[in-house]
């Protein structure tokens, strides 16, 4: 073996010992710089070869081993990449998972604070796991009043990242309406509500999340989607229930949890947990705890269009009714509850038969069953619970609208589920709080348990500790064919801790590594004289 390449082998032995030792992984606390070098190496290892010999095609033995090393080595980085993807498993709005409860007494909904384009703007939109398209109001034709002076419309021609989606792209669903394949994609939506649509074009630009996961906190991310450039809205959003826009949670492959997921950085899953005071919180990647009951989502036609469960019985106290079977969507974009004429029939004269207080209307009230109170104070009501296909109840925590007087005590309350004409029930809101949910889309179930909707992580430590961010694959790169690889989204690394006796390894392992590099550099520039 010759001198030079002994010590080459010799290096290469040390570094990958080195790597392993050290870890680079999540579980190290090496910054983005370490990684990039680590990169850096392995590609002037693949050079190498070349610098040195020129192109001859038949190794050495020893030549051969160094080339298994190095391709030991290649998949070691690639496994770390993989390691720190399975784990940048939370992801949330990069202003905070938190979501809040806004509207009139008759129609809230539950918000959240996003950040899109670049530079970043922030609105204020509705959580409908009943939708799948995001849009935000945009070059306004007919659009409401934002929710508050400071917040701007979208506009992608403002924004650095924004790219338009033509007419000849997959997911342009009115692709045939157009004139070319080169213009704007249009796009409506129409929602449940009376009149309620949305409609524009569709546009792909960057929405910025944070990623909370395991062993990698404070790191930003990148994400592209595609937004409806909302120009025109109708009727309830023309009313304010959603001024600044709406983030569509559904199945479709346009929902932001879809392009998440194709990605790769983090689950096919999301959580979002109402709080019975008000807040709460949404998680990408979330998939529960290990306790929770789950329920399998059911298809349309054979196929998964919505949030869809099976309602074995609904219960009125300890009452189970019969022939009150039926499917309903969970849609967290309607306030309140409808079931269908026959079921809702038979829940609300069950409520009524076991309700310890006198009916009575309220003007105003879309309720058909209310009561008037006796004091102050809520009396004893009867539980509600939904009992689900596989045998689980889901306990209702707020089945009541309560009407307060003018000292601000209790005058009374109603039931507040409405009838429906359709053979769908829609759950709402009302019917989902106090709960952690979880969509998992990759299994098609429901999950929940019982929470006081806290944050799930120790997210207040983002901000000016924030790693770099990680921008992940376009929209196009993610529609690779069915038999390609992944494109796998570049990663950055931890942010050190600010224990000096958890970094200082690290720090060895970091220099060890510099003066490998160095070394190795001035050994590649001494023998490529030669």
């Amino acid at each position: 073996m010759k001198p030079h390449r002994s010590l080459l082998f010799s290096i290469s032995i040390t570094i990958l010992v080195l790597l392993r030792e050290c870890s680079l992984s999540t579980q190290s606390q090496v910054t983005t710089s370490s990684s990039r070098l680590i990169h850096r190496f392995s590609d002037e290892m693949r050079g190498v070869r070349a610098l040195r010999d020129g192109p001859v095609v038949d190794y050495s033995p020893e030549e051969e081993s160094l080339s298994y090393y190095r391709r030991i080595l290649d998949n070691d980085v690639e496994r770390q990449k993989m390691n720190v993807r399975a784990q940048h498993q939370l992801l949330f709005p990069s202003g905070g998972s938190k979501t809040i409860s806004g509207g009139n007494e008759l129609g809230w909904l539950h918000y959240t604070y996003i950040a899109v384009g670049m530079p970043s703007v922030s609105f204020l939109v509705a959580l409908d796991t009943g939708s799948d398209l995001l849009w935000l109001p945009c070059d306004c034709v007919q659009c409401a009043p934002l929710s508050d002076n400071d917040e701007n419309e979208y506009n992608p021609s403002h924004s650095s990242t924004s790219k338009s989606i033509t007419c000849s792209h997959e997911l342009c669903e009115l692709g045939q309406t157009c004139k070319s394949p080169k213009q704007p994609c249009p796009y409506t939506v129409n929602y449940a509500s009376a009149d309620t649509s949305s409609s524009g074009s569709l546009v792909e630009d960057i929405l910025h999340l944070a990623s909370d996961g395991v062993n990698a906190s404070n790191t930003y991310v990148r994400a592209p989607i595609i937004i409806g450039c909302g120009k025109k809205q109708s009727g309830g959003y023309l009313d304010g229930i959603a001024p600044d826009g709406v983030l569509g949670l559904g199945l479709g492959e346009v929902s932001v949890p879809s392009f998440l997921a194709k990605s790769g950085v983090t689950r096919n899953t999301f959580s979002l947990c109402f709080g019975e005071s008000g807040p709460g919180y949404i998680y990408f990647g979330d998939q529960g705890l290990s306790t929770q009951r789950t329920t399998p989502f059911l298809p349309v036609d054979g196929k998964y269009v919505a949030y869809i469960i099976g309602v074995e019985s609904f219960c009125v106290g300890t009452n189970c009714l019969d022939q009150t079977s039926f499917n309903a969507q969970f849609d967290s974009g309607t306030t309140f509850t409808f079931l269908p004429d026959g079921i809702y029939k038979s829940v609300v004269e069950e409520f009524d038969r076991q309700a310890n207080a006198m009916k009575t209307t309220f003007e105003g009230v879309p309720f058909e069953h209310c009561y008037s109170s006796s004091s102050q104070e809520l009396p004893e009501t009867p539980s509600v619970t939904i009992k689900l296909s596989v045998n689980n109840s889901f306990l209702i925590h707020d089945p009541l609208y309560l009407m307060n007087d003018s000292q601000g005590g209790i005058a009374g309350f109603c039931l507040a589920i409405q009838s429906s004409p359709n053979e769908m029930g829609l759950i709402g809101q009302n019917f989902m709080k106090g709960y952690r949910l979880v969509f998992d889309r990759e299994n098609l179930t429901l999950g929940w348990s019982r929470s006081r909707c806290q944050p799930l992580k120790g997210e207040e430590t983002l901000g000016s500790n924030a790693s770099s961010p990680i921008s992940l694959p376009t929209t196009e790169q993610q529609r690779a064919p069915p038999n390609a690889h992944a494109v796998a989204p570049a990663f950055a690394g931890r942010t050190p801790s600010k224990s000096s006796a958890a970094f200082m390894p690290n720090l060895s392992c970091l220099q060890l590594l510099l003066l490998l590099l160095l070394f190795h550099h001035l050994w590649c520039k001494y023998h490529s004289s030669f």
